[in-house]
Formats: C-alpha cells, sequence, structure tokens
C-alpha cells in the first residue's frame, strides 16, 4: 500500500517487482507468497466480531487481488509469471498443485502462490513456510519493512537492538514476533533457514541470495 493508509500503490508494486525480477536474472527459481493485509486484515476484523471463518476467507480474497497486481508488474519488465491459489479461482489463477509449480520454477517462470493454505486460522508465514517445504526451497526470505530482527519493535522502541543471528528455538522461547510460532516450528523441523530483511531498501533480495548478511539469519 506504500504511503497510502490502504489499497495497491502503483510505484510499491513496481518496486517490489524489481526486487524479484533481480533475483530471478540471476537464474534462481522463485516462489512469492503474498499477502492481502493492504486490502483487508482477517485477524483484526474478527476481533472487531466477524465470524473469523468469514474473516479470513475474505482475507484470502485480498492475496489474490494482490498476486495479480504483481503479476501484471512483473510482466510489464518482461517475467514470465504463474498465479496460483490454494483456493478454487480458476478465472484469475492457476489452482495450487506443488508438482506443477515446481515444473513452473524449473521454465524459469515466477510463481505468486495466493490464497494462503486454502483454510482459515493460518497467518501468510504459515502459508510461506509450507510453500517453502513442498518446493524444497532453500531458503525463505521473510521480506518485511524493517532491518531484521530485533529486540522489540525498532518503530516503537528507539533502542531496540539488532539481533543479526538467531535460532528457530530462541525466537519461539523469546515471543519475537517475527514470523508465528507455527510457521517457525514448520521450518524449523525441516531445516529450512529463514532471513528476514527490509524489503524497502534496494537490492535486498539480490544481496541475500549473493550470500551477505542482511537482515537477520534465524536457522
Amino acid at each position: 500500500m506504500g504511503p497510502q493508509q490502504f489499497g495497491i500503490d502503483s510505484n510499491t508494486v513496481e518496486s517490489i517487482c524489481k526486487e524479484v525480477r533481480e533475483v530471478r536474472d540471476l537464474g534462481l527459481e522463485v516462489g512469492v507468497v503474498v499477502g492481502g493485509g493492504n486490502i483487508f486484515r482477517g485477524l483484526a476484523a474478527s476481533e472487531r466480531g466477524m465470524d473469523r471463518v468469514t474473516a479470513d476467507n475474505m482475507g484470502m480474497l485480498a492475496t489474490i487481488i494482490n498476486s495479480l497486481a504483481l503479476m501484471d508488474a512483473l510482466e510489464q519488465m518482461g517475467v514470465y509469471v504463474r498465479v496460483m491459489s490454494a483456493v478454487r479461482t480458476e478465472s484469475f489463477a492457476e489452482p495450487y498443485i506443488r508438482r506443477r509449480a515446481t515444473r513452473h520454477m524449473e521454465k524459469g517462470r515466477v510463481v505468486i502462490l495466493a490464497a494462503g493454505t486454502g483454510n482459515p486460522y493460518f497467518s501468510t508465514d504459515t502459508a510461506a513456510a509450507l510453500r517453502a517445504i513442498e518446493v524444497s526451497a532453500e531458503v525463505l526470505v521473510k521480506a518485511t519493512n524493517v532491518d531484521g530482527v530485533f529486540t522489540a519493535d525498532p518503530r516503537k522502541i528507539a533502542d531496540a537492538q539488532h539481533i543479526p543471528s538467531i535460532s528457530y528455538m530462541d525466537v519461539l522461547t523469546k515471543r519475537l514476533k517475527v514470523l508465528d510460532s507455527t510457521a517457525i516450528s514448520l521450518l524449523m523441523e525441516n531445516h529450512i533457514p529463514i532471513r528476514v530483511v527490509n524489503l524497502h531498501t534496494p537490492g535486498n533480495l539480490k544481496r541475500v541470495v549473493l550470500g551477505e548478511d542482511v537482515g537477520t539469519l534465524i536457522s
């Protein structure tokens, strides 16, 4: 949503897609799991009294809207893209099938994975962890709006300390809210490292895949 209060900011979408294209141009296989909080946050709505299943279903639909926006911007940059949805929306996206997703990536297409896990009560973090495991990803990059993991929220606590590396278990026991506990547990059990980086710093995704010590490594 960029500087807006909600919705889709075209300049922000373009900058994100440039980062993805840089990584794809290195010859890597790339899958993108996108959230929908700029349009609708299911958990927040359920806390205001909406039925949780209905709220989460609306949130999944929001991720499909974002996925189509990313697809359009990437295609305008000359990148081949496929959007795959965990819920049936054949008019807009292919159904998510693990083997088909890996085949798309083998062919050099960026695969955008929409609609979370397809189930309520699961976050985008958990969806990203699940998809990373299913496609045998080498790393999960949590692209966010802070420079990694901190001892506290750096946007609220001025003296919050940056943590360059930390174990999965420490994230869980210290209740650091960088990813939800289900996602961390899944990745820990399957030995997939997590690199938390600031998506708004140009070139950060490329630096990660080139092996630079960017943001925070959870392993």
